[in-house]
């Protein structure tokens, strides 16, 4: 259930070198092995259990897209179910859930008449935002609690039980802790969890305030664009990558916001055509979805190949700090090795060109997770996860992918009430980003 961040994890994902065939150790054995471990560590084995029976089906949420798959089939694999049987498989396992009160599927609410009032206020204050991410507002599936002064605001979504918060609060940080206060407040008038999830280490000191226990999900990678460069011997891979893309026909173009109407339809195609290859749906709330309306807000950087559109990325952009955020990426598959490359190399020239500070490349989940023997039990289980589960999902391609470009790595978080692991509130996340049982079922 890696709940994956970053829309943009799907797409880097698919231009990961794929793991070596023969070296993954089988995810069940390592799960295995770390239970002696764990039942040495644990005050009660009832709580080690649940931890692994947890990870087991749910192991992968917290990262995004293509993890949903690697949850998923943890869970057919526990089950001894093969993976083309999948959706009805998924229809048994979830009805279990469902049968024990752990999934509740909620009724269809009809928005209040105001949430296109909410929805501009809060994009004005994007531009005082230093992250740029904080534009997923725009997608317009998130409710808004505003700060008392109104120049602050949480983002937020209702799914089963829980009220899951998305990145940290916006607007100036002497506000996160009476917004984040308020937002728990309403949490518990609705009878729900309050979840934050994929926030920031300077979160963290506002968790410990409020009595809120974090989980580590992954790390985020950031580059810092004013040293980007493919000077010198450590970039020559690279640098020989996009070298052979161009030459092979590959061609960059940066479209502002107020030219990306007249492309709309061929990027619905190549956005068709991946969602199509990759037998998944539209995701949403932490992941940019292909909606028109959306994609025409910010920027759009394409490839193209003998005049055709076969790859783009949408982009996020704020003024304040000169932060940017790669959002939404298809490609048309197989068309060459050394495309996404090509794409991410000259969105990072482009943006520094432009005078932007930062580009968010999206998490690497379940990487960076402390080893110590004194880490909590999720620390362990997700790295045994992190190691050997190739078989389900790319785990370090993705963060090799990423790491080519020289990133910053920032820790995110999964921020939740109570203590132990959170079981219900990542079920919820989960079903929350997947677009529910019918997208998980297509995923």
């Amino acid at each position: 259930m890696v709940p994956f961040m970053a829309s943009s994890l799907s797409d880097a994902e698919a231009a990961a070198p794929a793991p070596a065939a023969g070296h993954a150790k089988p995810l069940p054995v390592a799960v295995l092995s770390l239970i002696p471990k764990l039942v040495l560590r644990a005050p009660r084995s009832g709580a080690v259990f649940g931890a692994l029976v947890m990870l087991a089906l749910l192991g992968p949420i917290l990262a995004e897209e293509n993890l949903l798959k690697f949850g998923w089939g943890l869970v057919l694999a526990r089950h001894g179910i093969d993976a083309t049987e999948g959706t009805l498989g998924l229809s048994m396992v979830l009805g279990v859930f469902a049968s024990r009160g752990l999934v509740r599927i909620p009724r269809r609410r009809r928005e209040p008449k105001d949430v296109e009032d909410d929805l501009a206020r809060a994009v004005s204050l994007l531009s005082t935002q230093p992250n740029a991410s904080a534009g997923l507002v725009r997608l317009g599936d998130k409710r808004i609690l505003f700060s008392d002064c109104g120049q602050g605001f949480i983002m937020y979504a209702r799914r089963g039980r829980s009220l899951i918060a998305l990145f940290d609060p916006v607007g100036p940080k002497h506000l996160w802790a009476p917004l984040v206060e308020k937002f728990i407040g309403e949490a518990r008038r609705s009878r729900s969890r309050p979840v934050f999830y994929q926030v920031s280490a300077e979160f963290l000191p506002v968790a410990v305030e409020t009595r809120l226990q974090a989980l580590k999900l992954g790390e985020q990678a950031v580059i810092d664009l004013s040293r980007f460069t493919l000077a010198g011997g450590d970039w020559l891979k690279l640098r020989r990558s996009i070298n052979r893309a161009e030459r092979d026909g590959l061609c960059f173009e940066y479209l502002p916001a107020d030219a990306v109407p007249a492309v709309l339809d061929e990027l619905q195609s190549v956005s068709d055509t991946w969602l199509s290859a990759h037998q998944a749906a539209e995701k949403g709330f932490s992941l940019g979805t292909f909606d028109r309306a959306y994609l025409t807000s910010g920027p759009v950087a394409l490839i193209r190949l003998d005049g055709r559109i076969v790859a783009f990325a949408s982009l996020m952009t704020t003024s304040s700090d000169g932060d940017a955020f790669i959002d939404l990426m298809r490609h048309v598959p197989g068309v060459h090795r050394g495309m996404m490359d090509l794409l991410f190399v000259k969105i990072m020239e482009t943006l520094k060109a432009q005078g932007f500070a930062t580009l968010n490349l999206g998490m690497a989940p379940l990487a960076g997770l402390s080893g110590n023997r004194r880490a909590p039990a999720w620390n362990h289980v997700a790295r045994q996860i992190f190691e050997h589960g190739e078989r389900f999902y790319n785990f370090r391609g993705v963060r090799a992918f990423k790491e080519k470009f020289d990133p910053d790595w920032q820790p995110r978080y999964l921020v939740v009430a109570g203590q132990g692991l959170p079981i219900l509130s990542l079920i919820d996340v989960t079903l929350l980003i997947g677009g529910g049982l019918k997208g998980l079922a297509r995923k």
